[in-house]
């Protein structure tokens, strides 16, 4: 295999694939996972994604209600965190949810009805390595376990910084490098053996959920990642820790 065709290579969990079939399969693994999406997420963190999401809203300054605020999620899934912030801020901030997959955000859009939000959110199917946002037009951008599925991680990280204002945070919340004693090796034990059986028994699924736990050990380390998001031009960039690493909240800003 030579330099080239290394280039043009990259991982599926645990299988090496062309970059291009994996935005394919990708989208596959979560037209497949939509309908059980977020009563899964419930049974395999046994509610404790919903207290990471709220961290990583609880992290965001209070904003100014007098100013237009533009929030941009990708990888918005099924609106988690953009109707958190929703709920939290006034009339005068909006969110743009852009998501590769559209049962995803089919599903968002219904929240949206629900909740009485439609006027203050709106909806693009969107690759986030090549979004369809104008440069340095959005004041946040959050992202919640999706960084991890895109094909060239960097790509989308220079999408990110591009979009943003001058003075503009971007928060990503990740699954990460576990760094506490036995945690790791219970963890391990659960996300390999307990995690693809949910998959196959309440959604059918067994493929998919093998894959996402796969992706996982694929992401990089806190300081890695850290250094990835420098890498492309941010400056002040945190990381925080939850459940001892199993998540981890990065923060960065284009100033």
């Amino acid at each position: 295999m030579n330099k080239n065709e290394n280039k043009d290579l990259t991982h599926f969990g645990n299988v090496i694939i062309s970059k291009q079939e994996k935005s394919i399969k990708v989208n596959n693994v979560f037209s497949s996972v939509s309908d059980n999406y977020d009563l899964m997420n419930d049974i395999m963190s046994i509610g404790t994604h919903r207290l990471w999401k709220d961290a990583m809203v609880n992290w965001i300054s209070p904003i100014d209600s007098y100013n237009s605020f533009c929030h941009l999620d990708i990888a918005g899934g099924t609106g988690d965190i953009a109707y958190r912030l929703l709920n939290r801020f006034s009339d005068n901030f909006s969110s743009h949810i852009v998501d590769l997959n559209p049962e995803m955000i089919n599903f968002a859009l219904a929240k949206a009805e629900r909740e009485n939000f439609s006027e203050r959110i709106s909806f693009t199917v969107g690759n986030a390595e090549n979004l369809p946002i104008k440069s340095n037009s959005i004041d946040l951008v959050t992202i919640a376990f999706g960084i991890r599925n895109v094909v060239t991680i960097e790509n989308a990280l220079r999408e990110v910084f591009r979009v943003l204002k001058y003075g503009g945070r971007f928060i990503c919340l990740e699954f990460s490098d576990v760094s506490v004693p036995l945690l790791d090796k219970i963890y391990d034990y659960y996300s390999f053996n307990v995690i693809p059986e949910l998959g196959r028994i309440i959604a059918g699924d067994l493929e998919s959920y093998q894959y996402l736990v796969e992706s996982i050990r694929r992401f990089p380390n806190q300081k890695t990642f850290c250094e990835m998001i420098e890498g492309v031009g941010f400056d002040n960039v945190k990381w925080r820790n939850l459940s001892g690493g199993i998540a981890t909240l990065h923060s960065a800003w284009r100033l």
